[in-house]
């Protein structure tokens, strides 16, 4: 039934839906795929990449050359890195992790004495704590003995002459004082803020864990 109104008296023509099958259109392919253009058509583009690889090489080449011109040849100081794969990116290693390692390894192949990396205290700190080793542990090294500080003092402080008591004493000129020696306000050593913090925190930390051990 017509919906529109120009549609009015004209024939409804029924349209089968199927195509006519015959023998010059059968319904599918009849020829041969054609392998030939396949393979020149796979042939070229491997060729392309080939070529696109070459030259993107060269480029690359070329850009290298003109740096290491404009930056003048490699030294000890701008060597290549030995890190593991030869200074090539690492797997799930992030850019700043790797810059790292090249900073690490290249300040411990300059001479020393260095100059404080960005954490100074830490530096101070284990300097400070390498030298108590040697102060106040028994220690040897090709021969060569070392003792505490304190049992060294007392070894020294038992050859020194012993004053005779009893001695008269000697009668004082007006203005003169008895000399009374006065212990120094520090041994010369001094720790740092931060060691202090350092130390209260590991103490703390020690008691924790003791308390937590009693439990």
């Amino acid at each position: 039934m017509p919906t529109n109104d120009g549609d009015l008296g004209k024939a409804i023509s029924h349209v089968d839906p199927k195509p006519a099958l015959d023998g010059e259109h059968p319904g599918y392919e009849t020829t041969d795929v054609n392998v030939s253009g396949v393979v020149v058509f796979l042939g070229g583009l491997m060729g392309f990449l080939v070529i696109f690889f070459v030259v993107c090489f060269g480029i690359g080449k070329l850009i290298n050359n003109e740096l290491a011109d404009e930056y003048g040849p490699t030294d000890k100081w701008h060597s290549k890195s030995t890190l593991a794969g030869g200074g090539k990116r690492e797997d799930l290693t992030s850019n700043a992790v790797m810059q790292q390692k090249e900073l690490a390894q290249m300040t411990q192949s300059f001479p020393t004495p260095r100059l404080d990396t960005d954490d100074g205290n830490q530096a101070t700190a284990d300097l400070h704590a390498r030298e108590d080793l040697l102060l106040t542990h028994y220690s040897s090294n090709n021969g060569t003995v070392r003792i505490p500080i304190e049992r060294a003092m007392e070894l020294v402080a038992g050859k020194l002459p012993v004053v005779a008591q009893g001695a008269a004493p000697t009668t004082l000129m007006a203005g003169d004082a008895q000399p009374m020696p006065k212990a120094p306000l520090t041994a010369g050593f001094a720790r740092t803020g931060y060691e202090l913090d350092a130390m209260e925190a590991r103490k703390q930390k020690m008691s924790f864990a003791k308390a937590e051990g009693k439990e």
